[in-house]
C-alpha cells in the first residue's frame, strides 16, 4: 500500500470513529446559551484578581481567593465543597509596603517589585550603590569585607532591543494545521542551563548575604516597564535568612549600570515591608463535586481543574485566574441548565502549582497512589479524565492529546459543534509545565487545551501587568462552554475516555 492510500485510509477511519461518536447537540445548545448569554466568568474573574490581591503560595491572597471559591461553589449547589490539605508547603509571604527610588544623581522612582520570599528593608534604607563585576563565586572574592549595609547591583551585558511584532497574537490556521499533522509528542525543551545559572545566582546572593549587603537590586527579564517576577529565596521553614532583593525594570536597571561604569554616584532609598507566615504552613487545594446520579457509574470521576495560586507583581490574571474562572464558570453552566451527571464531576484549584506542581502533585499521590512505586490505589482506575486550563487568557483552539490517540476520534467529534468559534484542532503533541501532567503522570487521561496566547509569554505570564484588564470576556466565556461540554459528555459517555499503555 502506497504513503498517500494509507494515510486517506488513516483520515477515513479517523473520521468514521469521529463520527460514531454521540454529541448530544440539544444539550451543547442549552451549554452555549447559557454561557454566551448569561455568563458570570468575568465576575468570578474580577473576584479572583481585584477583590483576592495577588495569591502567591500560603499568602493571605489565596487563602482569601480559596475561601470565596468555597463559598461561590457551594451558592452555586456543588457538595463537599471544601479546603482539603495535601501537605506541608512552608512559609508564607507577602508584600506589605515598596518603594524604591535613586536620589543621585537626581530623583527617578525605580519600578522594582520585592523577589519572593526576601525580607524587607526594616525601614528606610538609604545607601550608595556598588557595582558589583563578577560571573562566578572566586570573582566575589575581591568585595570581602566591603558590602556590609550597601545596596548592590550586578553587572550585565544585556542590552534591551525594540521588537515591531505585536504583544498579543492568535494561532494562524498554518500553525493549527502543523499541530493536527504532528506525528508524535514533543518533550518539553531542556531545562538544564537555567536551573545551572539559578544556582549560580543564589550561590552568588548568599554570598552577599553572608557579608552583610543591605539590598540587593537584580534585572528582571521583561521591557516597557513590565517586570517578570520569582523567588528570591526558598520558602521552606528551614531556609536560611537572604538579603532584601528587588527585581529591577530592565530600563531603570541598566540606566543604573551605565552612570556607575560612567564614574557618576548613584544613590538609593528604599522602604519595603514584607511579612512571612508560619502559622499554617499546610498545602490546600479547593475541592467540590456534582455527584453522579448513575447506580453503575456514580462512582467514577470526570475531573476539571486550574491552579488559583500566582505570583506576587500583580493579581495573576492570565495565569491563572483565567483558568480557574472558566472551570468554575464550566460547573456553574451545569448547574444552571439542570445536569444530572451520571459520573461524579469534580472540580479542584491546585495551590502551589508554580513552585512545582505541588498542589496536583500531591492529590494525585494521597487518592490514586504511585504506579512507579507499585502503590496504586483504587480511586487510579476510576477516573474517566481530567481537563485543565492553564495556558493564559486567550480562547481554546483546540486540545493536546498528550500521546493518547485513542482518544483523538472522540475529542474530534466533541470539537465539532464548536468549529464556528474557532476551536478544532486535535494534536498528538504533549504540552508540559502545568497540573495535567500530574494525572498523565500515573496513567490517568490527562489533558490541557490549546489556547491563543494572545500577550501572555511576551507581557503578562508572571509580571507586574498580569491584571484583569488582560482578560478578553469573550474567550473566557468560548473556554468555558467547550470545558463544559466536554465534561458533560465525559460524564454521560458509555465508557471512560481510553487510556494509554500502562507505564
Amino acid at each position: 500500500m502506497n504513503i498517500k492510500l494509507a494515510t486517506l485510509l488513516l483520515l477515513f477511519l479517523t473520521f468514521s470513529a469521529a463520527a460514531q461518536e454521540p454529541v448530544d447537540t440539544a444539550v451543547v445548545r442549552k451549554i452555549r446559551d447559557e454561557g454566551l448569554k448569561r455568563s458570570k466568568v468575568m465576575e468570578t474573574a474580577f473576584q479572583l484578581t481585584d477583590v483576592s490581591g495577588p495569591r502567591l503560595s500560603g499568602s493571605p491572597g489565596l487563602k482569601r481567593a480559596q475561601e470565596w471559591a468555597i463559598k461561590q461553589l457551594k451558592q452555586w449547589g456543588l457538595t463537599n465543597a471544601r479546603n482539603e490539605p495535601w501537605g506541608k508547603f512552608g512559609k508564607g509571604w507577602e508584600i506589605q509596603k515598596n518603594y524604591a527610588a535613586i536620589t543621585t544623581p537626581y530623583y527617578h522612582t525605580i519600578i522594582a517589585i520585592p523577589k519572593a520570599w526576601t525580607p524587607g528593608t526594616n525601614g528606610l534604607f538609604k545607601s550608595e550603590i556598588l557595582l558589583i563585576e563578577a560571573d562566578s563565586l572566586p570573582d566575589l572574592e575581591k568585595y570581602k569585607g566591603q558590602l556590609k549595609g550597601k545596596a548592590v547591583i550586578y553587572d550585565v551585558k544585556t542590552t534591551l532591543k525594540q521588537s515591531f511584532k505585536p504583544d498579543a497574537v492568535r494561532y494562524s490556521d498554518s500553525a493549527l494545521l502543523a499541530m493536527a499533522q504532528a506525528k508524535a509528542a514533543i518533550p518539553p525543551a531542556s531545562r538544564i542551563a537555567i536551573l545551572r545559572a539559578r544556582a549560580l545566582r543564589q550561590a552568588m546572593n548568599n554570598f552577599l548575604s553572608d557579608e552583610g549587603a543591605g539590598l540587593i537590586l537584580s534585572m528582571a527579564r521583561g521591557t516597557d516597564g513590565t517586570v517578570f517576577t520569582t523567588n528570591g529565596a526558598p520558602y521552606a521553614d528551614s531556609a536560611r535568612t537572604a538579603a532584601p532583593e528587588l527585581e529591577t525594570s530592565g530600563e531603570d536597571y541598566l540606566r543604573i549600570i551605565r552612570l556607575l561604569k560612567a564614574g557618576k554616584k548613584v544613590e538609593i532609598e528604599a522602604d519595603i515591608k514584607t511579612q512571612f507566615f508560619t502559622n499554617d504552613m499546610q498545602g490546600y487545594n479547593v475541592i467540590a463535586e456534582m455527584p453522579g446520579m448513575d447506580k453503575r457509574l456514580k462512582e467514577q470521576v470526570v475531573m476539571l481543574g486550574a491552579h488559583i495560586d500566582s505570583w506576587h507583581g500583580a493579581t495573576g490574571a492570565t495565569d491563572n485566574a483565567a483558568g480557574t474562572a472558566v472551570m468554575m464558570e464550566a460547573v456553574r453552566i451545569l448547574k444552571a441548565i439542570g445536569f444530572k451527571p451520571k459520573r461524579t464531576i469534580r472540580i479542584a484549584l491546585w495551590s502551589s502549582e508554580e513552585q512545582g506542581l505541588h498542589g496536583s502533585k500531591n492529590y494525585v499521590f494521597n487518592h490514586f497512589g504511585n504506579p512507579k512505586a507499585n502503590t496504586l490505589k483504587p480511586e487510579h482506575g476510576k477516573v474517566s479524565a481530567y481537563y485543565n486550563l492553564d495556558n493564559g487568557g486567550g480562547k481554546i483552539r483546540g486540545i493536546y492529546l498528550q500521546g493518547n490517540a485513542a482518544a483523538a476520534p472522540v475529542f474530534k467529534a466533541w470539537l465539532a459543534p464548536f468549529h464556528d468559534l474557532g476551536a478544532a484542532t486535535v494534536t498528538i503533541n504533549n504540552t508540559a509545565s502545568t497540573d495535567h501532567i500530574s494525572f498523565d503522570n500515573v496513567g490517568i487521561p490527562g489533558f490541557q487545551f490549546i489556547q491563543d496566547s494572545m500577550d501572555y509569554g511576551t507581557r503578562t505570564h508572571h509580571s507586574n501587568q498580569d491584571t484583569f484588564d488582560k482578560l478578553s470576556e469573550d474567550d473566557l466565556k468560548q473556554a468555558a462552554v467547550i470545558v463544559a461540554s466536554f465534561v458533560y459528555h465525559t460524564a454521560q459517555r458509555k465508557e471512560m475516555i481510553p487510556r494509554k499503555a500502562p507505564l
